[in-house]
């Protein structure tokens, strides 16, 4: 599958690099608005040619594309799917985060609480761990629900969902905002029997996160202007409803009906974390 960068989108666009201590330090600490877009891959092109020319894109070791796998943790029961699925203000989600190519892998639990604000704590992990939540990952899992008030799930957590993709990231010409564009969208469903092991490919999804501080930025003007509004979508919960179309699913219906419903669900496989 051909990986895409704003270049080949947007021919022309030629962005100065930025190193990932550089992009941490000029949009890292502030506060932000998260605005979440799903759009053909054909669409891309338009918006990311308004782009300012002073924005940059991360490079590290020379690429501007980075692979992301992460495996997420539910109960046999789902209680983290449908938590968010009926919008529950108290929820949570665990998950290994691994970037593929500089060999690195996180535990990371993300937790909403009191007034809806959502919290992510992480730890390193041993990215041969990836698929499976240790004692020692469970142990940290259960300190987070505590330190914020969240009961435990009842039901031990295991391996329910792997994502794959490909993400670049840019600094926008503010200096301030910054936004990813995930691309080569794949699922991986770890479930029962029935499911075990299907897989969702969607090449033509692009998901666009803009994080501007307070109003819209830069981006999310450009994509207005195009048509394209944010959306609810999360790769967990979106990709797992497609995955199961059983599952509550009103939550994310829009997007699902756009770019999931029309695209088969096919064998392949056990889930295993990628070695490409």
């Amino acid at each position: 599958m051909t990986a895409v960068s704003p270049r080949a989108l947007a021919p022309g666009l030629a962005l100065r690099p930025i190193s990932l201590d550089e992009l941490n330090a000029a949009a890292s600490l502030q506060r932000r608005v998260d605005r979440k877009y799903a759009l053909r891959r054909d669409e891309l092109g338009d918006v990311l040619a308004g782009l300012d020319r002073d924005a940059r894109v991360l490079e590290i070791a020379g690429e501007r594309r980075s692979r992301y796998e992460s495996v997420y943790f539910d109960t046999p029961d789902l209680t983290s799917y449908l938590l968010a699925a009926r919008g529950r203000r108290r929820r949570f989600k665990v998950r290994t985060r691994s970037y593929v190519d500089v060999g690195t892998s996180f535990l990371e639990v993300k937790t909403r609480a009191g007034r809806s604000v959502t919290v992510k704590d992480r730890i390193s992990y041993d990215g041969a761990d990836a698929t499976e939540l240790t004692e020692e990952g469970a142990a940290y899992a259960a300190s987070v629900f505590a330190d914020v008030g969240i009961d435990a799930p009842g039901r031990p957590l295991g391996p329910v969902l792997t994502t794959a993709y490909r993400r670049t990231t840019l600094l926008l010409a503010d200096g301030a905002s910054r936004a990813t564009i995930d691309v080569d969208l794949a699922w991986i469903d770890h479930g029962d029997h029935a499911h075990f092991g299907r897989r969702l490919e969607l090449p033509e999804l692009v998901i666009v996160e803009t994080k501007s501080v307070g109003g819209a930025g830069e981006l999310d003007r450009l994509l207005w202007a195009n048509g394209h509004r944010p959306a609810s979508i999360s790769k967990f919960g979106t990709g797992l409803a497609a995955l199961r179309p059983g599952l509550p699913r009103n939550k994310w219906s829009r997007v699902l009906r756009r770019h999931f419903d029309h695209v088969p669900a096919r064998p392949t496989r056990a889930p295993s974390r990628s070695t490409r």
